[in-house]
């Protein structure tokens, strides 16, 4: 269980994204709805719940009985294939996410926005999708994974499951903010200003959203190895 763990960090990293530079991109779009009310930026996180609970209702109520009878598994499908399904989609919304920073820079650029502070005119449900599939990411990987490492943790140590869990989680988070100090600190050699700098209307977030995607593919790699080779405990 330890080598799945281990494929599970930079999933937990991804995560962490969409805690904190998926939302302060929102800061930098428009968000009014009417003359009297903003859309706070943490809002966003909501589409991400309600994507997740509509994706684990369809994949509950029509899935697994459809998938059940080719795989004769009473789950549809194992739990290693449903977390490689949330691993795979995690590239999608990176990809994603890569894409609409792409032109939300390019639109700043046009308008001559430069300065922090100062409001990209796009809206801000431009972000829509990769909140959205930070949800259906979650309800095959997150949830497939918490089952996993319940279920295949030796009997009378199921506690053990919750806790490798929680480590990928919480190592997740440390490495995230790591990774984001390494880029930084990195891409501001020679001159350059550096792609992640507090002022996103003069960073390049899309660079590092694309250095996110190939990092995510390459653990999506490993995480088929180590799948490949894993055993399920017998009941």
């Amino acid at each position: 269980m330890v080598p799945i763990m281990l494929a599970t960090f930079i999933p937990s990293t991804f995560l962490a994204q969409s805690h904190t530079l998926f939302i302060k991109q929102a800061t930098t779009l428009v968000r009014s709805m009417g003359p009297h009310f903003e859309i706070p930026p943490a809002c966003l996180a909501l589409f991400t719940t309600i994507s997740m609970l509509i994706t684990l209702f369809v994949y509950d109520r029509y899935f697994v009985p459809l998938v059940r009878t080719y795989t004769k598994n009473q789950r549809g499908i194992t739990l290693l294939q449903r977390m490689a399904i949330g691993i795979a989609l995690h590239v999608v919304t990176m990809i994603t996410s890569s894409i609409v920073e792409n032109h939300r820079l390019s639109v700043a650029k046009d308008h001559g926005i430069h300065k922090k502070g100062q409001v990209v005119p796009l809206s801000i449900f431009i972000l829509l999708p990769q909140f959205v599939l930070v949800g259906v990411a979650d309800s095959f990987l997150e949830v497939g994974k918490l089952e996993f490492f319940y279920d295949q943790a030796p009997e009378g140590m199921k506690s053990l499951g919750t806790a490798y869990f929680t480590t990928s989680l919480g190592i997740g988070y440390f490495l995230s903010g790591f990774i984001l100090s390494t880029v930084a600190n990195v891409t501001k050699r020679s001159g350059h200003e550096g792609w992640l700098l507090d002022n996103l209307n003069v960073s390049r977030l899309d660079y590092y959203y694309i250095f996110f995607t190939v990092l995510c593919f390459c653990n999506f790699v490993f995480f088929l190895l180590v799948a490949k080779n894993f055993e399920y405990k017998m009941k």
